[in-house]
């Protein structure tokens, strides 16, 4: 387990990380309002390309460059790049409240896929948290209305590769710094959005909506670095809870810039996930702790009985 200093340190890049990410939708959102989604996300990866290769020689780290060539860090960067064009995607046609609402089944995601590969067990409390975040999910995309789309769907692809990007991001080791997996993870993104872009017919560069990307650029290289460096040293369950942030963020800035408000029944959802998912971490908090009090007792017991033995 992460130490105190470690978790506070996780808390503060998770909350930089959200309100930076969050403010990058917005600006990707104006942009997708010209731009289809593979030119957007590759004029943003080609401004975050050069602002990743500065952060890195600034932070003296350009001698670990060859590390980006790391198989967990290659597989870190092609499911970011997967879930940053299925969610620049949706993101074009789908409020920034409701696809920022969706992305927040991530640590839901994240459970159950550590259920489902046997590097965590589950209790009957936790499962039932993960019930209720996915019923608060279907809520929200209400599968069989008007609201249900191709674009939720295509979201809700986004959050399971988000998922599984973030579980590998605990795989990477810490002799890699956080400033070339993002320096990748960008480079991965450019490649990918330019090759879909192929199918697409590219819009004029020079108009307002480029000044967007720039700005988005520089708020999604920040933003990643802050992610990575979040989940690098941190418990996972005491830092993911933060991300749910980014709903209040979302819904505040989808108002300002477009007026959206959610209904009452986009509402409930949001509140079966952000409930479902704080519940879950708070239960990953305290099994550890149980268990570190059980091993304790045991210990003393133990200890005990050396004690008074023959």
């Amino acid at each position: 387990m992460a130490s105190a200093a470690d978790n506070r340190r996780g808390i503060a890049f998770m909350l930089a990380a959200v309100t930076l990410f969050v403010c990058n939708d917005t600006f990707m959102k104006l942009a997708r309002e010209v731009y289809p989604p593979g030119q957007a996300l590759a004029l943003r990866a080609a401004f975050a390309l050069l602002i990743g290769i500065a952060l890195v020689f600034a932070a003296g780290e350009g001698d670990r460059l060859t590390m980006a060539l790391k198989p967990h860090v290659v597989l870190r960067g092609l499911l970011e790049a997967g879930g940053a064009l299925t969610f620049s995607w949706s993101l074009g046609l789908l409020p920034l409240a409701t696809i920022t609402t969706i992305n927040m089944a991530t640590p839901l995601i994240i459970v159950a896929l550590a259920v489902a590969l046997r590097i965590e067990a589950v209790g009957w409390r936790r499962t039932l948290a993960l019930l209720v975040g996915f019923v608060g999910v279907l809520i929200v995309v209400r599968p069989g209305t008007d609201t249900f789309s191709a674009a939720t769907i295509v979201a809700l692809i986004s959050v399971l590769l988000t998922a599984c990007r973030d579980l590998t991001t605990r795989t990477i080791g810490a002799e890699v710094p956080s400033t070339v997996v993002s320096l990748t993870t960008t480079i991965l993104v450019g490649l990918v959005a330019a090759g879909y872009g192929l199918t697409e017919i590219w819009q004029p560069l020079w108009r307002i909506e480029l000044v967007y990307l720039l700005l988005a650029a520089l708020l999604v290289t920040l933003g990643t670095f802050c992610i990575i460096s979040a989940f690098r040293r941190a418990d996972v369950g005491v830092i993911s809870q933060y991300r749910y942030a980014a709903v209040v963020l979302a819904v505040l800035s989808g108002y300002l810039v477009w007026g959206d408000v959610p209904d009452l029944v986009a509402v409930l959802g949001m509140v079966l996930i952000v409930a479902s998912g704080l519940y879950t971490m708070h239960r990953q908090r305290v099994k550890p702790d149980s268990n570190l009090k059980i091993d304790r007792k045991q210990a003393v017991a133990t200890s005990a009985d050396m004690k008074t033995g023959p």
